[in-house]
């Protein structure tokens, strides 16, 4: 009997280079078979494949050990971010607030 077996991408994007690889992954496979069958953390041996949080087209995963992959899908890896934007906006403002009141 053949195994069933399905095409998916795998992308990741460092600071200075970015990656998509074609993965070959058996029915039933879940995401993190996938990114551990991609071969993506032996380039970028930073990465903690077991935790790292993932998505696919942009939606982030929840219980990656869990989700099985469909044929076609992109796996997207997540960097932590560097400033919170929440943060950044919150002192875009103020910083906006006190040069206006410094010009009247």
């Amino acid at each position: 009997m053949v195994e069933s077996v399905l095409e998916v991408e795998v992308v990741y994007a460092a600071v200075d280079r970015q990656v998509l690889l074609s993965v070959t992954v058996p029915a039933g496979a879940t995401v993190r078979d996938a990114l551990r069958k991609s071969g993506v953390g032996a380039e970028f041996p930073e990465l903690d494949l077991a935790s790292c949080p993932v998505g696919i087209f942009g939606k982030a995963i929840a219980d990656p050990d869990a989700r099985v992959v469909l044929a076609g899908e992109r796996i997207e890896i997540y960097r932590p971010l560097l400033a919170d934007p929440k943060e950044v906006r919150r002192l875009r403002a103020a910083k906006a607030a006190e040069a206006k009141a410094r010009n009247q």
